[in-house]
């Protein structure tokens, strides 16, 4: 059965080309009399999916919100996050403090909230009091005393045991002398030291029996001077014991307060006993201002941060934190989500310790949210990869790249791991999304919950009036003039344009908060008191205007007739093919002309575009269907005799899409019927094998852009454009266009087949098959298939004949 389909086609109705918004499902005059918008319009999946994903504890139900730019993510998912901030933990405040036994792993405290910047300062406090207290203690009599005590013990020792060697040897008849040198010993006689001179008078046995005396005494009198340094040492160790117990005295009052504060913290008394012990150590560096008298407040306050070994990092501070914390990063690099370790420059050298890590953004948002822009997290380097890591991981570990990558020639910190209770918060388009799902394996695992923001909602009474409430709530935010009623169905109407789709409204709150702005902008520069639909309509027009000029020239080029696009009289294989340039937000229609040339042959139909690589897949595709159609229908049960191309004239870019279909479709058959094609149509629509015509994308402003060439060059009356059924409910079309069609100078044509375009671009009926599968002569189908037939012939006649013309063969062949 052949799938012709004609009928008689009339012109759109007036009522079909726009969708105005009915004022009595609006109810009000004003927006000041609606009560703003509670809900989220059209989210409820959405919602329900963010709701979920805050209120599941289990790992790896980190969130992706998915939404076009502009959409209202954002808003969206500030009033969800501000509706159920439930910490997902008991906040803590995050430190670090000094590892004294290894300074390069600092050690990590996890505090409640409010504790650590306490601490930081009892911590200074305290090392304030210890530089007062320490030096007044070293200057008290009672350490003096002892002080002055120990070293006369020590020197009355050592004097004592000089007189006991003195006197032996005085007994021997030798004198101990105490030179600038030390101590000698030399022989006597009459307690008279003898000269050189004299011992050489001496006989020589008691010149014999002297030495051998003061041989012995100077043994004696060496292992005297062996044992000084052990008992300067002693003296020493009894020293340091002395200042250790009065450091102790000091010190241990000091820390007991402190202890007792954070009594209920084991990690911070396992550290201030660490504290306790180093300052005992080296409780010299607080004696340096001993003999200065009493220290002044002021500079013992001064003094005290120099002691950074003994000071507290707090790298999260949620003392003021009531909820659970939301952050958003508008930078997630590496470092701003990790955090960092800080250098100082001193004497040409970096150095660096706990005091300068520096908390990112995983540490602000733990027992919270974080909310990052999934573009931006991977067009930064190592930075999606390290928040992979971290998400498995369940802890932050602070690490530079040079660490990371093995390039550091220093030694670098090692900061005690962090662990993580975050929920990380992805915002994106679809593209974005369905990528990572099928080219990361471990994003799955790790954002499990999608939240999915509707485009768009049905317009019905109900989600008009809530629609109107939403308008409420941006003039509410915007502190912008109230709406009148038609105002308000002003901005809806151009929703529903916006959404390509008369049915529906365009939930992009970008979109509608910039045309409210801009309205309220006209209204008041009338010192209006509110903004009226004039002002929403010239807002519309001003917004068009200021990226206009590209569509101007477009069509400057066509009135000029430098690109060539008729809109009178008739030719064969031509027609007026419409497209659509998207320029960002705005897009526009043009009019282009399409040929087609048909001969005999058996190649099918030849895409030039595709042949000069400028055509796209899609377009290719709307071709090879076209030439499969054609094969179809006139050709099912014989050869087809067909060769033909087409082109989209004047075309220097790239072609993609099948929505010139119909007109490509429409110009190979005026060839093949040398009927020639109505040149006041242009024409739009995808042709399947069957066709049928089917629905196209812009086609609001394709049909705007025909007009526009057609009202410059003057309005005759016959002007039109032909469009797929299916996108009648699409049509929202500008008010000067209705108006030429409601005075019957211009018309716009809905079809279901092709047949019905083909009957009204080259104005003769299409013609269906009888019972013997012959179509009507006079009709376009029925000539050409006499082309067809025609060729088929002569095909035949010219294999006959190139077969004749061959040589016999003999028989010995």
């Amino acid at each position: 059965m052949d799938s012709t389909h004609t009928k008689s086609i009339d012109p759109l109705a007036i009522e079909a080309l726009y969708r105005p918004c009915n004022l009595d499902d609006l109810g009000f005059d004003t927006t000041d009399e609606l009560e703003p918008l509670a809900d989220h319009l059209g989210q409820d999946r959405a919602v329900e999916a963010l709701r979920f994903g805050m209120g599941i504890r289990h790992d790896g139900y980190n969130m992706f919100l998915l939404g076009s730019a502009g959409v209202g993510k954002h808003e969206l998912l500030a009033e969800i996050l501000d509706q159920g901030r439930e910490p997902l933990s008991s906040l803590l405040d995050w430190c670090y403090v000094n590892n004294f036994d290894q300074p390069h792993r600092p050690i990590m405290l996890a505090l409640p909230a409010g504790t650590g910047r306490a601490f930081r300062e009892d911590m200074l406090h305290t090392v304030e009091d210890l530089l007062i207290s320490i030096p007044a203690a070293f200057q008290s009599e009672e350490y003096q005393s002892q002080v002055q005590d120990l070293a006369e013990r020590y020197t009355q020792r050592e004097q004592e045991a000089f007189n006991e060697l003195s006197e032996k040897a005085k007994d021997k008849g030798v004198a101990l002398i105490q030179t600038p040198n030390g101590y000698t010993l030399a022989p006597t006689r009459d307690d008279k030291i003898l000269s050189p001179a004299d011992f050489e008078t001496l006989p020589d046995a008691e010149k014999q029996r002297q030495m051998e005396i003061v041989e012995s005494l100077k043994e004696e009198l060496k292992a005297i001077v062996r044992q000084l340094p052990q008992w300067v040492k002693e003296g020493r160790e009894k020293m340091r014991d002395l200042n250790r117990e009065y450091s102790k005295l000091v010190i241990d009052q000091l820390f007991q307060d402190l202890k007792l504060k954070y009594e209920s913290l084991p990690e911070v008394l396992n550290y201030l006993e660490a504290v306790k012990t180093n300052v005992i150590e080296n409780v010299d560096a607080f004696r340096q201002t001993e003999g200065e008298g009493d220290l002044p407040a002021e500079m013992a306050h001064t003094k005290a941060r120099e002691f950074r070994h003994y000071s507290v990092n707090v790298l999260v501070d949620n003392s003021e934190q009531k909820y659970a914390p939301v952050v958003h990063e508008d930078n997630p690099s590496f470092i701003n989500l990790v955090g960092r370790i800080e250098h100082l420059s001193q004497y040409g050298t970096l150095i660096t310790d706990f005091n300068l890590i520096q908390p990112g953004a995983l540490h602000q948002a733990n027992g919270g949210y974080l909310v990052l822009d999934a573009a931006k997290v991977l067009t930064n380097p190592f930075a999606w990869d390290a928040l992979k890591r971290i998400l498995k991981a369940r802890e932050i570990r602070i690490q530079s790249l040079e660490q990371m990558f093995s390039f550091a020639s220093t030694i670098q910190l090692e900061p005690e791991p962090i662990p993580l209770n975050t929920k990380v918060i992805l915002t994106g388009d679809r593209h974005i999304y369905y990528l990572l799902q099928q080219f990361d394996p471990e994003f799955g695992q790790l954002f499990k919950v999608a939240a999915d923001m509707s485009e768009d909602t049905a317009i019905e009474e109900k989600s008009v009036r809530l629609f109107a409430r939403l308008v409420k709530t941006l003039q509410t935010r915007h502190q912008l003039l109230p709406l009148e009623r038609g105002a308000v169905a002003r901005v809806i109407e151009q929703c529903s344009r916006n959404i390509e789709d008369a049915e529906k409204l365009s939930l992009h709150i970008g979109s509608l908060s910039d045309l409210l702005r801009e309205s309220d902008y006209l209204a008041r520069q009338n010192n209006a008191e509110t903004i009226t639909r004039a002002d929403v309509g010239k807002a519309v027009e001003a917004g068009i205007f200021r990226v206009d000029q590209l569509r101007e020239r477009s069509h400057e080029h066509i009135l000029r007739e430098i690109q060539l696009v008729d809109t009178e009289g008739a030719k064969i294989a031509q027609v007026n093919g419409l497209s659509v340039y998207q320029l960002g937000n705005y897009a526009f229609g043009k009019p282009t002309r399409i040929t087609a040339t048909t001969r005999l042959g058996s190649g099918g139909v030849i895409d030039i575009e595709r042949e000069a690589k400028l055509g796209g897949r899609i377009h290719s595709k709307g071709v090879m269907i076209i030439s499969s159609f054609l094969a179809s229908r006139y050709s099912a049960d014989r050869p087809h005799s067909l060769a033909a191309t087409l082109a989209f004239e004047q075309s220097y870019g790239g072609v993609e899409g099948d929505s010139a279909s119909v007109a490509e479709l429409a110009a190979l058959i005026s060839s093949l019927s040398r009927i020639p094609v109505y040149q006041h149509f242009a024409a739009t629509g995808s042709v399947n094998q069957l066709g049928q015509v089917q629905a196209i994308g812009g086609v609001n402003e394709k049909v705007e852009g025909f007009f526009d060439i057609c009202s410059a060059r003057g309005l005759n009356g016959k002007q039109g454009v032909i469009i797929p059924s299916a996108n009648r409910k699409h049509l929202m079309l500008r008010e000067d266009v209705v108006a030429a069609a409601r005075e019957r100078q211009f018309a716009i044509y809905a079809v279901e087949y092709i047949d019905e375009a083909l009957e009204i671009l080259l104005g003769t009926p299409a013609g269906e098959k009888d019972t013997e599968g012959n179509y009507p002569k006079g009709s376009i189908n029925g000539k050409v298939m006499a082309c067809l037939d025609d060729w088929t012939a002569k095909r035949k006649n010219f294999s006959s004949s190139e077969h004749d013309d061959q040589p016999g063969r003999g028989d010995d062949e």
